[in-house]
């Protein structure tokens, strides 16, 4: 288990916002495939994710989460992905992972409370 979790984002396609934090870990990482987000949403809205990379204008690649430790909670659960963040779509969406696509979005990474708000990839 590494120690730490550094997000390193530069404002970029994917996302107009920058970051770079580090987060001490409290478990190991997994991939994930799904996060459900409560913005303007009062039962959540299931979004697929996946990490952005900067590699021929922005691609997508694997996205991870690990239990972080947060000093207003004790943990949290940070999902992050690649250079350039991670990238959001309606889990009914019917798109291939696209910049041009308008129902999707991108965050420099999501920090989340509850571990049940986290859907897991399958296991290579």
């Amino acid at each position: 288990m590494a120690d730490y979790t550094r997000v390193e984002v530069e404002a970029n396609d994917n996302s107009l916002m920058s970051a770079d934090q580090v987060y001490r870990n409290m478990g190991d990482p997994f991939r994930v495939k799904q996060v459900r987000i409560y913005e303007g949403e009062p039962e959540g809205k299931l979004c697929a994710v996946t990490g952005w990379s900067s590699d021929d204008g922005g691609r997508p690649v694997e996205a991870y989460a690990v239990q972080i430790e947060d000093s207003s909670q004790g943990s949290a659960y940070l999902v992050y992905g690649g250079d350039w963040g991670v990238r959001l779509a309606p889990a009914d969406s019917d798109g291939r992972w696209s910049m041009e696509d308008p129902v999707q979005w991108g965050e420099t990474h999501l920090v989340m409370a509850d571990l049940e708000d986290i859907v897991a990839a399958e296991s290579a």
